[in-house]
């Protein structure tokens, strides 16, 4: 009788477990208790993506308890945790290239090792090898606000840089991500302009636009440049040549490249240019552009706003209130709220130029 206890009493726990195993299977697609969190983040054009299961806290001791000091850890739930680079990167200053990496971590009290592995599809830790190491590199753990779930965040965002920051129950880990993003880019704009880009001169042109407000390989946007201008010679793109030879010290080449580009300008932009000039101080140009736009189509409406900023400059505001008034007639519904304020100073006696 006893042994028929004992025999049921076994059942009953196997029957247990396996209820309790099919709840969060390996192999079925179910409800986990840690569930499933993807995070990307972009620097430049490269793409850093952080897949991992968020495990909770659930009342227990996490760090040297659940997690041990001194041990290897999955840094997450479940399958590896895995962080993919889309271009080469460096952590916390040395260089990791491209690719997919299961993240495992080793917690200690002080310091934490953070190692990027080459295997990255392993269910947990518990077939880590080191000889599949990519790189580890060693980080302060700080003390941070309570969180329940097990959280992956990008902090301190910057243009070539951000700090990939594992949060869990109180503890932060940081390591910090550095892209060579001029490098990258220049070398996919190679790549770019290979394809369907390279015969349009919007293609060489954005590509040399973005080399010149960078202040990055000036000689190579120079010559992005003119072959947009090569491929359709238009005011955009030798506006933009002009820039880049004023930026490399070619003034005088400059100067012919503005000529050209203000031979080919429409009133609009002849109008819009003149307005990034006074951005720059430079009013009495830019009176000269908004002239050379009313004789070239007076009826276009946003010229009369660049006649307008003339007679204020002048003091004549009666006839500077009936041009902008005009501006404001024929502006878009979308745009109307622009104007609107002018008009107002305008009539007070303001000078909208000095604003």
């Amino acid at each position: 009788m006893r042994k028929a206890y004992i025999f049921l009493a076994l059942a009953a726990l196997v029957s247990s477990i396996t209820i309790t195993c099919a709840a969060q299977s390996a192999l079925l697609d179910l409800p986990r208790d840690s569930q499933h969190s993807i995070l990307n983040q972009r620097i430049g054009i490269t793409d850093i993506t952080i897949n991992y299961h968020r495990p909770l806290v659930k009342g227990r001791t996490i760090w040297g308890k659940l997690v041990p000091y001194g041990e290897v850890w999955r840094a997450g739930a479940n399958e590896n945790t895995t962080i993919s680079f889309t271009d080469p990167v460096s952590i916390e200053g040395q260089a990791l290239p491209k690719g997919t990496y299961g993240v495992f971590m080793v917690p200690g009290e002080n310091q934490w090792t953070v190692i990027f592995s080459k295997m990255h599809t392993a269910w947990g830790a518990f077939t880590y090898n080191q000889a599949d190491d990519a790189l580890r590199v060693t980080v302060k753990p700080e003390p941070a606000e309570f969180h329940e779930a097990l959280t992956y965040d990008f902090d301190d965002v910057k243009p070539d840089s951000a700090v990939a920051t594992l949060r869990w129950e109180k503890v932060a880990v940081p390591f910090r991500i550095n892209v060579d993003v001029h490098d990258i880019v220049q070398a996919s704009l190679h790549n770019q302009l290979q394809g369907l880009p390279q015969y349009t001169w919007e293609g060489w042109d954005d590509a040399a636009t973005y080399l010149l407000t960078q202040k990055y390989d000036l000689d190579e946007a120079l010559k992005y440049e003119q072959t947009s201008v090569k491929t359709e010679p238009r005011f955009d793109n030798y506006l933009t040549e002009s820039q880049i030879l004023e930026a490399l010290g070619r003034k005088e080449d400059a100067e012919v490249a503005q000529k050209q580009a203000l031979q080919r300008a429409s009133a609009a932009q002849l109008y819009y240019y003149a307005r990034y000039l006074q951005t720059k101080g430079k009013q009495d140009q830019a009176f000269d552009l908004f002239r050379q736009a009313a004789k070239k189509d007076p009826n276009d409406w946003v010229v009369h706003d660049g006649t307008a900023r003339i007679y204020a400059s002048q003091g004549d505001f009666d006839n500077a209130v009936k041009e902008m008034k005009i501006s404001l007639a024929g502006a878009p519904d979308n745009q109307k709220i622009f104007f609107e304020p002018l008009v107002k100073k305008l009539e007070a006696k303001q000078d909208i130029n000095k604003n």
